[in-house]
């Protein structure tokens, strides 16, 4: 697990390679960057994919459509900026966690879809490792909760009903920057680095290690697993004729939401970041040490660095911008950010209304899988736009929760949350955020903050900038201040958690019900 040495890395870093090709590969889309030597992104180009629903709470992406974006956006970035591949100094990799995948080692080809974070389908898979007891150690070795939205289960689920024709030592098992880098070294490296190997719930955040009790306990065999390194190894060469025709060196692995914890250069114990995309994760550095998490939330490892490991609390939101995507797609309420931003002003308020997003269970603090999404609080003059004004607004009650989770088990009151993501544009949000958690809001000048925390970190491993360099990098665009006052926060809040209460009790009905149909049965 150690990282190639500086010098071999130096040897990479040639004068005429000016930038670095970043991909982002997300939940709805991939992107291509290019990073220039000053740390800003010179061109951008996002090609999305297709979502599938095959049943209620299932998620699926395509990898083979995913790949092929990859590609593509390569290929239509270089051609947007007009630049050679000799002016790429390496490529580097951030991407959606969590969503899992097995391929045939000898032809390539995945088993099935990827199955996403998001998708509930293992629930069943984990109510019975919690029956046998196994939740308290599975959480010591990992820092995770026993949950469907991790991947070790999606594995599982794959190797009994998807492979079954395929033998097991044929097959490879891989997050989805797994997928990529073996694709892109010419199917030669089967690798992960820390933070995404630590989302598996396969991997010993203490040890370093796959641990072979998880496997037992999960099912899934240790061979299958890619080897784990560092976010700042080199981890092969781009060898894709499709591409380029020289070599370009891969490095920079980072999971998204880890990238964008760097890439806003939280770098020291206590400062926190939300990333606003398709679901929420609001991450905050711990420093060299773990800390176990309680009460809803999860320990993971932040990056490996220069041979070193450094560690963080999360807080998980499974539906965020996501809902307001639902509102556009399945309800129609608007077509256009714009038309959203013009709709919420006309709302004034959200006239007592409240969206719980529990399309697909609620995360921290609750972690109810089973939970399901709720209106709450419409009287006969509610309109879409207080419907419209409720789903922006359930985004900030949920990271509000998930502040203070944070803060109740650190012991570290939050001066200011550094945001990044899609809905952070929204300036209505960001103040509502502010006036719900009492603390600064912090948006950067730059965007596309995994990215760039990946970007950072292969800079650091090509020996193009040192962590000081970086640092400076940083640059404040937009505060937000509390201006709400006390009684009316607590109004508020107070409304969200009884909507919340609401939504949690009928989930417990519905479970009761069905238990004494099974029973009457």
């Amino acid at each position: 697990m150690m990282n190639m040495q500086p010098s071999q890395a130096s040897e990479l870093n040639s004068n005429a390679a000016k930038f670095l090709l970043t991909i982002d590969q997300s939940t709805t889309a991939t992107k291509a960057l290019l990073v220039d030597e000053s740390g800003k992104i010179a061109q951008q180009l996002a090609i999305s994919h297709r979502q599938y629903y095959p049943q209620d709470g299932w998620v699926e992406h395509d990898p083979v459509e995913i790949y092929n974006n990859v590609k593509a956006a390569i290929r239509g970035v270089i051609a947007l900026a007009g630049i050679t591949e000799q002016e790429i100094a390496g490529l580097t990799i951030t991407n959606q966690r969590e969503t899992a995948l097995l391929w045939d080692r000898e032809t390539g080809i995945p088993v099935a879809n990827a199955i996403v974070w998001q998708c509930r389908r293992t629930a069943s898979q984990c109510s019975e490792l919690r029956e046998r007891g196994l939740e308290e150690q599975i959480q010591a070795k990992t820092g995770l909760l026993l949950d469907p939205y991790f991947s070790a289960t999606k594995w599982r689920w794959l190797l009994e009903y998807a492979a079954t024709d395929t033998p097991v030592e044929q097959l490879m098992a891989g997050t989805m920057d797994s997928w990529i880098i073996w694709n892109l070294s010419g199917r030669k490296v089967h690798a992960t680095d820390f933070s995404n190997a630590s989302r598996t719930q396969l991997f010993n955040i203490e040890t370093l290690q796959w641990d072979e009790e998880l496997a037992g306990w999960f099912g899934v065999p240790l061979q299958l697993l890619p080897n784990v390194y560092g976010s700042d190894y080199i981890y092969g060469y781009v060898d894709e004729p499709e591409l380029f025709a020289r070599k370009i060196p891969i490095t920079g692995v980072i999971g998204d939401s880890q990238g964008a914890l760097f890439g806003q250069q939280c770098t020291k114990p206590g400062m926190a970041k939300g990333t606003y995309g398709t679901g929420t994760s609001v991450l905050m550095h711990v420093g060299s040490e773990i800390v176990r998490a309680r009460d809803g939330l999860v320990s993971a490892i932040a990056w490996g660095l220069g041979g070193k490991v450094d560690y963080a609390l999360e807080a998980i939101i499974h539906c965020s911008g996501d809902c307001l995507n639902w509102a556009r797609d399945q309800l129609g309420l608007y077509r256009s950010f714009e038309e959203l931003e013009e709709s919420v002003s006309k709302a004034g308020d959200s006239g007592g209304v409240y969206l719980v997003p529990a399309f697909v269970g609620l995360g921290a603090p609750h972690w109810n899988a089973q939970a399901r999404a709720a209106i709450t609080g419409l009287n006969r003059s509610s309109d879409r736009h207080h419907i419209l004004l409720a789903a922006l607004e359930s985004i900030a009650y949920q990271v509000d929760d998930a502040v203070k989770l944070l803060e109740q088990q650190t012991g570290l009151p939050l001066k200011e949350l550094r945001v990044d993501g899609g809905a952070t544009a929204n300036d209505r949000l960001m103040q509502f955020q502010a006036d719900l958690l009492e603390s600064r809001i912090v948006c950067p000048e730059a965007a596309q903050l995994s990215a760039l925390g990946s970007a950072y970190i292969g800079g650091l491993a090509l020996g193009r900038w040192s962590l000081e360099e970086i640092a400076c990098f940083y640059k404040r665009d937009r505060e937000f201040h509390s201006n709400m006052s006390k009684q009316e926060r607590e109004r508020r809040v107070s409304g969200w958690q009884a909507a919340v209460k609401a939504v949690l009790a009928n989930e417990a009905a519905l479970h009761e019900k069905e238990q004494s149909h099974e029973l009457s049965l």
